[in-house]
């Protein structure tokens, strides 16, 4: 149905390739579209969740909330989304790739007999069916090497990070001396002793111990289930792109609660996993040599460092206005979007053995799939 991806250029069916705009699409709802800085969430009415439950046998309770989970090619970085030249308003192939890999990998901690994820269905290169979920207020961090705000916190002489024990002696991008699962909050938690009203702030182990229920646990016992899980998806991820001469720096999971068709209510994965835009995946070989190639997003945030006279204003928070602006009157070269397309085109299609389909009409496809499999287009 879909053709495979070609390496973007300067073509001009390439603006119409790229799903832009996601948000507007006429499918049936009665609540307000979520629109995310990548994907957009169209929650379904009562009815059209329950008929689809039962027509279609997802494995979720009578009365579960579905969604319909548009992801777009918009890149965003700094808190910003950058656009390119010529019309280009996202990185081609970028949401297809996205996608294309968190589908492998929930698929193979399936067959790995790990926790299930919220996604029942993907229609559509660009369209996951999601049950909803109560989340965990964690932003389930893991790392297998040291570098970014580890690193920034190690050279100013931290010796304890979340709460762990950091060992003297580490080099940059060294390999740490063991998994290290460092969280960080989900949100603004309100009312939290010991942690401050702010989102994505670093948090302890025992800070969650002690505030089991504010972080969305439903008991302590889900806690050590949680890491568990988190450290087992992290080592299948790692071992898989080992095996494929790349290495799995460090990557972030997210979790909730659901309740399946028997009533059991049990933790999920949940987002996205393993992909370039919630991890940093290196090189191997490149690795070897002393050097660091960046094969994830981190590659296009260091491309942005580059590219403006001053880079104090994309990590500066202080200049944030500056920043936006930055982003809003500067269209990107076409060859750093075309440079970062080929990261997560090659990427994906490196992890998934598989050519990656390409929308040439993304939003035509996505309508048509919607009304003639799910009847949920208005």
């Amino acid at each position: 149905l879909f053709p495979s991806f070609p390496f973007p250029g300067m073509a001009p069916s390439i603006p119409r390739q790229v799903m832009a705009v996601n948000d507007d699409l006429p499918i049936r709802t009665d609540k307000p579209i979520h629109s995310g800085k990548v994907r957009a969430v169209y929650w379904l009415t009562a009815a059209d969740s329950q008929r689809l439950i039962k027509s279609r046998n997802y494995n979720v309770a009578p009365d579960a909330e579905l969604a319909i989970m548009v992801i777009s090619d918009r890149i965003s970085a700094y808190e910003c989304i950058w656009c390119g030249k010529g019309g280009l308003r996202g990185v081609p192939g970028k949401g297809a790739a996205l996608n294309a890999i968190s589908n492998h990998w929930f698929q193979l901690f399936k067959e790995k007999g790990l926790a299930d994820s919220h996604i029942l269905e993907v229609p559509h290169p660009l369209v996951w069916v999601v049950q909803r979920a109560v989340p965990v207020m964690i932003e389930a961090i893991i790392r297998q090497y040291i570098t970014g705000s580890m690193w920034r916190d190690y050279t100013k002489g931290s010796r304890t990070f979340c709460g762990i024990a950091i060992p003297d002696g580490l080099t940059k991008d060294s390999k740490l001396p063991e998994l290290l699962v460092t969280p960080s909050t989900k949100g603004i938690l309100k009312g939290v002793e010991g942690v401050p009203e702010v989102d994505d702030v670093n948090v302890s182990r025992a800070d969650i111990e002690k505030n089991c229920a504010a972080f969305g646990f439903a008991s302590q016992a889900d806690i050590p289930v949680y890491e568990q899980l988190l450290k087992e998806g992290f080592r299948v991820i790692s071992d898989a792109l080992s095996a494929q001469g790349q290495l799995f720096v460090d990557t972030k999971f997210e979790f909730g609660y659901v309740t399946d068709a028997d009533g059991k209510r049990k933790l999920i994965y949940m987002d996205e996993v393993g992909t370039p835009d919630s991890s940093r995946i290196w090189d191997g070989a490149a690795y070897e040599t002393g050097k660091v190639v960046e094969n994830s997003k981190e590659g296009f945030r260091k491309m942005l460092q580059a590219h403006f006279p001053d880079p104090d204003i994309l990590l500066n928070k202080d200049r944030m206005e500056e920043r936006y602006a930055l982003a809003r009157e500067n269209e990107l070269p076409v060859q750093l979007m075309d440079a970062v397309s080929k990261t997560y085109v090659d990427l994906a299609e490196k992890i998934t053995g598989k050519a990656l389909p390409v929308s040439t009409d993304p939003r035509g496809e996505i309508v048509a799939v919607l009304r003639d499999e799910f009847d949920l287009i208005v």
